[in-house]
């Protein structure tokens, strides 16, 4: 079962990770963007705030956000399987977390003219 992919596509910065992504992952993720996507909404149960705000995946049926996200789509992208590794330690993941979220914070208030 692949792992759906919840990014915004209207984001330059996010744009050019996924892009980098896609290029070199299988059909094992899906990509889909978040950009005036109401059927996101209703996959997700999420708001349009909510994913805006962070990158989200479903993985076997679970909605997950932020970076245990990006640990899921590094997981399937052998490339990028070190990084599991480093960052499922877990004073790393607290590390990883919190610098994730400062990040995706100043890219949500980037983008926030996008809510409806």
């Amino acid at each position: 079962m692949g792992i759906k992919v919840f990014f915004n596509n209207s984001c330059s910065i996010c744009r050019l990770e996924i892009s980098h992504y896609k290029k070199i992952s299988d059909s094992n993720l899906e990509w889909i963007d978040i950009t005036n996507n109401d059927d996101a909404l209703k996959i997700t149960s999420k708001t349009q705030e909510e994913l805006l705000r962070r990158l989200h995946v479903i993985d076997n049926g679970k909605v997950i956000g932020g970076a245990k996200a990006f640990i899921i789509i590094w997981s399937k992208i052998p490339k990028y399987n070190f990084l599991v590794k480093i960052f499922s330690i877990k004073p790393l993941f607290f590390i990883f977390h919190y610098i994730y979220e400062f990040v995706a914070y100043f890219l949500f208030l980037k983008n926030r003219n996008q809510l409806k």
